[in-house]
C-alpha cells in the first residue's frame, strides 16, 4: 500500500473538492471518475456514462430497491441510474459544493453531507451499493469495508471502481508518480488489488468478479490536461483558480501528467470489483 508522509484527512479532501468544484464541473462535467472507452470513439461525456453503466450492470439491479453510492460526487451517477430504475438511492459526500447540487438531484435521491466512516445509517438497510473512485480518500481501507458490510443485507451487492497500486512498481515510480499523486489528490493511501481483496474478504465480502480496465479509462486524463490548458486561456474562472495562491488544492494540477504517465507504464491500475455481502 502507498501511504504519503503526510495523509490526507477528511477535512483535506472536503477542501479539495469545494476548492476544485469550478474547475471539475467546467473540465470535466458532472461525473466526478474516469470515462469507460469501450470502442474508443465514444466522446467523454459518452465515456463517463458508460463507467455508470458498467456499475449498473453488476449490481443487478430491481425494482424497489435501497441502494448507497458511497462518495457521490454530485450525484450524477445516482440520478442516471435513477433514470432508468425505479428505485432509491442514498449518497454521502464530504463536499459542501457537491452536496448543494446533489441534494436537488431527485425526491429519490437523498443526498447526505457525511463521513463514510461514521455514516449513521441502519445496519442491513440496503440491497447494494457502490463506490466509484472514492475508496482512495478513505483514511481506513478496511473500515471502509467494514461500514459497507455493516449497511447491505446478505447477499447485497458492493461494486467498487479504484485507483489501485500497480504490481512489483520501481521504486521511481513510486517516488515519482504515485507518492505525489496521493499528495497531490488527497489520497491517505492507495492500496492494490491484493490489498482490496484482503480487506473485503476480512470484512465478510465474496468476490464475484474483478476487471483491470485501465486501458479503456486512461484516455480521461489526456483529455482533462487538453481541456485544462485551453481554459488557462480562455476561462478567466479557472485561470484565477490555478494561479491563485489561495487555492491550496492547486498542486492537483501536477498531478495530471502523473495520471497519464501512472496508467500507461502500469505503475497505477484501475479496477472494477463485484463483491456479495456473506
Amino acid at each position: 500500500m502507498i501511504v504519503p508522509d503526510q495523509p490526507s484527512d477528511t477535512a483535506s479532501v472536503a477542501l479539495h473538492y469545494d476548492e476544485l468544484d469550478l474547475a471539475y464541473r467546467r473540465i470535466w462535467g458532472d461525473h466526478v471518475h474516469h470515462g469507460y472507452w469501450r470502442r474508443g470513439d465514444e466522446t467523454p461525456e459518452q465515456a463517463a456514462g458508460q463507467l455508470v453503466a458498467e456499475v449498473e450492470r453488476r449490481l443487478g439491479i430491481e425494482p424497489g430497491q435501497r441502494l448507497c453510492d458511497i462518495g457521490c460526487g454530485y450525484g450524477a451517477t445516482a440520478a442516471d441510474m435513477l433514470a432508468r430504475h425505479d428505485v432509491s438511492i442514498t449518497g454521502l459526500t464530504l463536499s459542501a459544493a457537491q452536496h448543494r447540487i446533489g441534494s436537488a438531484r431527485s425526491p429519490r435521491f437523498t443526498c447526505l453531507l457525511r463521513d463514510w466512516l461514521d455514516n449513521g445509517l441502519d445496519p442491513g438497510s440496503f440491497d447494494g451499493a457502490y463506490a466509484i473512485e472514492s475508496s482512495e480518500h478513505m483514511t481506513s481501507k478496511p473500515r471502509f469495508f467494514g461500514q459497507a458490510r455493516r449497511i447491505l443485507r446478505p447477499g447485497g451487492r458492493l461494486i467498487v471502481c479504484a485507483w489501485l497500486e500497480g504490481e512489483a512498481v520501481p521504486a521511481w515510480q513510486v517516488r515519482h508518480l504515485l507518492l505525489p499523486i496521493c499528495r497531490e489528490g488527497r489520497l491517505p493511501s492507495m492500496g492494490s488489488r491484493k490489498d482490496y481483496l484482503e480487506w473485503a474478504s476480512a470484512a465478510g465480502f465474496r468476490l464475484m468478479d474483478y476487471q483491470d480496465v485501465s486501458r479503456e479509462v486512461r484516455r480521461t486524463w489526456s483529455i482533462c490536461l487538453a481541456r485544462f490548458s485551453q481554459s488557462l486561456f480562455s476561462d478567466r474562472g479557472i485561470r484565477q483558480l490555478a494561479l491563485s495562491r489561495a487555492t491550496t488544492s492547486r498542486n492537483f494540477i501536477l498531478s495530471l501528467p502523473r495520471l497519464i504517465l501512472a496508467l500507461r507504464t502500469g505503475a497505477m491500475r484501475y479496477g472494477i470489483f463485484q463483491w456479495e455481502a456473506i
